[in-house]
């Protein structure tokens, strides 16, 4: 469902695991950082919102969403990391960059998943416009760092059973 027909903030919390033992690795880029900012207090809201406890959320800072996978894979292999949440806005521009980009990051962060057994989570927007990045930053339709967050959550509940 396109995130214009559903709040990224909206979700069901049937059967979320305790998450008080869990550790996080939040990987942000920097590049849009007024977005990525956002896309951070939603995520870590929420993940305090549902027991997660503040000394096991680990935030790391990368320089734009192309090295969010580097990022991730080096917080995947720590095995004390229970779930990576990458966070990242890549808007549209005038050049086929944007493709690339979106492309290399979607497959990276699927593969780092993959590769370490354990959720790793594409919290990255990608609109054609900052204004559809602040709507889903928070905006009118919800914050994607929310929906990272509890994808995490819901994740290793997946795996707990």
């Amino acid at each position: 469902m396109a995130s214009n027909l559903k709040n990224l903030s909206s979700y069901s919390t049937h059967k979320l695991p305790d998450i008080s033992g869990k550790k996080f690795g939040i990987v942000v880029s920097e590049w849009n950082d007024s977005i990525t900012e956002a896309l951070y207090s939603g995520a870590l809201d929420t993940l305090l919102r549902h027991g997660a406890k503040k000394e096991n959320l680990y935030r790391y800072d990368v320089p734009g969403s192309f090295e969010l996978t580097l990022g991730a894979q080096y917080l995947a292999q720590e095995e004390e990391i229970d779930a990576v949440i990458c966070l990242g806005c890549v808007i549209q521009g005038e050049t086929r960059h944007f493709d690339f980009i979106c492309d290399a990051v979607a497959h990276g962060i699927t593969e780092v998943g993959m590769k370490y057994n354990k959720p790793v989570i594409f919290g990255v927007l990608t609109p054609d416009n900052q204004q559809q990045a602040l709507d889903r930053a928070g905006g009118k339709h919800g914050n994607k760092g929310d929906e990272a967050a509890i994808t995490a959550i819901k994740m290793l509940g997946f795996f707990q059973s």
